[in-house]
């Protein structure tokens, strides 16, 4: 792994803009070497942010961009719990990536079938990696430290062949979803957690600092090559004793 960096925003609207230009800059790195960039998204705060702040970037060319789900919800896209529904009427609407390049679900499908069509999309996607290789991960955590759809004590935390698992006992309604497995999460070329808000705080500190065997799924993101981003404010980062770093007005990552 690249190593870890940890880095404190006073706000959210702070945060947004610095996550919009890492997106950028991972993107316009990715397409000059391989001639696209690949994302994989999640759910929660980051639909809001990206949709703010991403169509806000001067000359954002997302022609060549190829865009996955780190998990998704078990639901028709008009659902307000389907990520991609969302992404789709906030942010898709207002950039130009194809609508051939996002990889969607089919929630037509039982929870079994789906995985494994979600798989088929993903191997075509990536036909020459054995777990597909993301330029970019954006994730989130829960505040019971859960990332994806990879719930504490869960046996998908073990799962380690397949590249999309079903789940249909999520703690978290709904409770049948798809999710990519830590494999293909700790494969990704860049991963970026964003984690705001007080409700995180005392699991961040553990996450973040507690021992290795951690219980929380989070703490078992590691890309193997890759970087990994925690973007926090001020307010999830208040536990936290470790070294942070706190950019100054306009810098990137």
């Amino acid at each position: 792994m690249a190593g870890r960096r940890v880095v404190v925003f006073p706000s959210a609207a702070e945060l947004g803009p610095v996550l919009a230009s890492l997106v950028a800059s991972r993107a316009e790195k990715a397409i000059s070497s391989r001639g696209r960039f690949t994302l994989g998204l999640s759910g929660g705060s980051l639909v809001n942010i990206l949709s703010k702040e991403l169509p806000a970037l001067p000359e954002l060319d997302c022609s060549k961009w190829v865009v996955g789900f780190c998990d998704e919800r078990l639901v028709s896209f008009d659902d307000p719990e389907s990520t991609y529904g969302l992404y789709k009427s906030q942010l898709f609407s207002k950039v130009n990536i194809p609508d051939n390049a996002v990889l969607t679900i089919d929630s037509s499908l039982s929870v079994q079938d789906c995985a494994e069509d979600y798989t088929r999309k993903l191997k075509k996607a990536f036909p020459d990696d054995e777990f597909p290789v993301f330029d970019l991960l954006l994730l989130g955590m829960g505040p019971d430290g859960h990332t994806c759809s990879l719930f504490p004590d869960h046996p998908l935390l073990e799962e380690n062949k397949k590249i999309v698992a079903p789940i249909s006992d999520s703690p978290k309604p709904p409770p049948q979803r798809v999710t990519m497995t830590f494999p293909v999460v700790n494969a990704a070329r860049c991963v970026s957690f964003v984690s705001t808000g007080g409700s995180k705080a005392q699991v961040l500190k553990e996450v973040l600092e507690g021992r290795e065997g951690s219980v929380y799924p989070a703490a078992r993101v590691a890309p193997t090559k890759g970087e990994l981003f925690w973007l926090l404010d001020d307010p999830a980062a208040a536990s936290l004793s470790i070294h942070v770093e706190r950019p100054g007005s306009g810098e990137t990552l």
